[in-house]
């Protein structure tokens, strides 16, 4: 495996030292017999983010963590391959294998050089990786390289509204509704109060890098929370997000 960039070195760090912190919500995610996504844990009845079938697909979960988003995939007849940067998160997701009985590879490695053969899988898939963990001029043409022709990408990330609006410190309290930082230029964020280092881009540079890489948009789905919805996230209310996106999903297909 190539030498880890600075970015992807602390990262490994970062999640490496939390790990045990998303033992408790990795089962309680492998335990759902629903997918369900993002902060406010959203049916996929009511996203759609999935393929109505992924029987028979070869999947490749970018920046797995515990792997809940693979189980679910196994369990409906896909061949996940799992890869993340944490050998904690990993060691976490081998053990709901073994506790639930399901089991699919799982690599550690950085999701912007995965050690796997071009054109390897139907559907590439990130919910918070490699989304916002790993630098999309990176893991997009990684993506791009390693799915077949028409095969699918969707991932799932922050909102540049939100990127625009949530205080550099937790302590300041969650987004409002003033813009704090600049939309144009959003590229690479380190925040005063964690060691970690993510990625957020504007929908204009998204389309782009999209389109460059060879894929056409078929959608992007700004998440909105039910009116009941709930939160262990401090960063967002619910009030606000109901009014912005908090969150987005991106569905692309890699021309043939």
């Amino acid at each position: 495996m190539d030498e880890l960039p600075d970015h992807a070195r602390r990262n490994r760090a970062y999640w490496d030292a939390m790990a045990d912190q998303w033992v408790e919500g990795g089962r309680r995610d492998w335990l759902s017999n629903e997918p369900v996504w993002g902060i406010w844990r959203i049916p996929e009845s009511e996203v759609g983010l999935l393929p109505g079938d992924v029987s028979g697909l070869d999947v490749i979960e970018l920046g797995c963590g515990t792997a809940y988003v693979s189980s679910w995939l196994a369990r409906r007849g896909a061949h996940p391959v799992g890869i993340d940067n944490s050998p904690a998160q990993l060691e976490t997701a081998r053990g709901f294998q073994k506790e639930f009985g399901v089991e699919f590879p799982l690599i550690l490695g950085n999701a912007e050089t995965v050690p796997l053969p071009d054109a390897s899988f139907d559907l590439a898939i990130s919910e918070y990786g490699a989304a916002i963990w790993a630098d999309p001029y990176r893991w997009i043409p990684e993506a791009a390289r390693l799915l077949r022709p028409g095969g699918r990408l969707i991932f799932i990330g922050n909102s540049p509204w939100i990127m625009a609006c949530v205080p550099d410190l937790e302590t300041d309290g969650p987004a409002t509704d003033r813009l704090l930082r600049p939309y144009f230029g959003m590229h690479r964020f380190e925040w005063p109060d964690s060691d970690g280092v993510e990625f957020h881009i504007g929908h204009g540079d998204w389309i782009r890098l999209l389109r460059a890489n060879g894929f056409e948009i078929e959608d992007l789905i700004e998440l909105r929370p039910g009116p009941d919805a709930t939160t262990t996230y401090e960063w967002v209310t619910l009030d606000w997000a109901r009014k912005w996106p908090a969150e987005q999903a991106w569905k692309a297909r890699k021309r043939g």
